[in-house]
């Protein structure tokens, strides 16, 4: 049974049956319809735009970037790690390994070049976790540069390594006679009495008188360059070329243990004292040449003496005396 509606007529003080016309009730269902889709259309924005509402699809892909803000986060707390010992490694590189082998250290600027000027990022802009992403892309950039100049550094250092090890073997830095067999440090280098024209000369080398047939031992590893007696003076002599402009001579030998050419170690036996050539009697007169020069012997006997043999042997190379040759 339809539901009728009254109205109170005041004139006749009674109610009357209100009686709707089909364009008012045609009015009436237009308005509630537009009505209830304007309240539908808000209704959907706003379920839209808020997480009251989610699909099942929407709800997957919200856990898996959360997921992935949270690998995200590890990840740069793993970069963290790395960076720090990498940071060390360049440290140790700068102030420890390229010093020790005389190399530069890399500059700052030198270990992060490249990821100035352009925005090299802009692809990554624009989303709800951009600034997270762009970090962790820039780190990355970053540590793999770093990586790069530090492993380029290190195959440096490890040739200079090589050459370093090669050099302290080549060095002369032993005594050719050893102290057991020696008799005394006869002359040092600087200016000494020539035994035949009693005139101050400058002696070039260190003359170590031992018995005659004494072992003579290489002073570093190098290739025996002369083993003969062709030079003035000198008698029969050894000359080893060392490497990096580094020569030892061994003069007034009885006899040769080595031939030209041949290599030679520290330390093994290359000839024998006498007293060929312009001497006085049988001893070793030793010299280092360094770029053709010719140095003071004394500065490298670090290889096997104390510090009171050094001490001992640098005061008799001091006293200006006879040499022996």
């Amino acid at each position: 049974m339809p539901k009728v509606k009254y109205h109170y007529d005041p004139k006749t003080l009674s109610y009357q049956p209100i009686k709707n016309s089909t364009p008012l009730r045609i009015s009436n269902l237009l308005l509630f319809l537009m009505s209830s889709a304007i309240f539908g259309a808000i209704l959907l924005f706003v379920l839209n735009n808020t997480s009251w509402l989610n699909t099942p699809t929407e709800i997957v892909q919200a856990r898996e970037l959360k997921n992935y803000e949270l690998q995200f986060n590890i990840l740069n707390r793993r970069l963290e790690q790395i960076e720090s010992v990498l940071n060390n490694v360049e440290d140790r590189d700068n102030n420890l390994y390229r010093v020790y082998f005389e190399a530069s250290p890399i500059p700052e600027e030198q270990r992060r070049v490249g990821f100035g000027g352009v925005n090299r990022y802009s692809e990554l802009e624009g989303y709800d976790n951009s600034e997270l992403i762009i970090n962790t892309t820039k780190r990355l950039d970053v540590l793999t540069k770093q990586i790069v100049v530090q492993s380029q550094s290190l195959a440096e250092i490890e040739e200079l390594a090589k050459d370093k090890e090669a050099l302290l073997e080549a060095i002369p830095s032993i005594q050719p006679v050893r102290n057991d067999d020696l008799i005394r440090m006869a002359s040092g280098y600087g200016y000494r009495t020539d035994p035949f024209t009693k005139k101050r000369k400058f002696h070039y080398g260190m003359d170590f008188t031992a018995a005659r047939g004494t072992p003579v031992y290489a002073s570093g590893n190098g290739i025996v360059k002369r083993a003969d007696n062709r030079s003035s003076g000198y008698g029969k002599h050894i000359r080893i070329d060392h490497g990096f402009g580094y020569v030892s001579l061994y003069a007034h030998l009885n006899k040769y243990n080595v031939k030209r050419g041949q290599f030679v170690k520290r330390g093994d036996i290359i000839g024998y004292v006498g007293s060929t050539g312009r001497s006085v009697g049988p001893h070793l007169h030793y010299e280092i040449f360094k770029d053709k020069k010719k140095i003071n012997p004394l500065n490298f006997y670090y290889g096997h003496l104390s510090a009171a043999e050094f001490d001992k042997l640098l005061n008799q190379a001091t006293q200006e005396n006879q040499s022996l040759d």
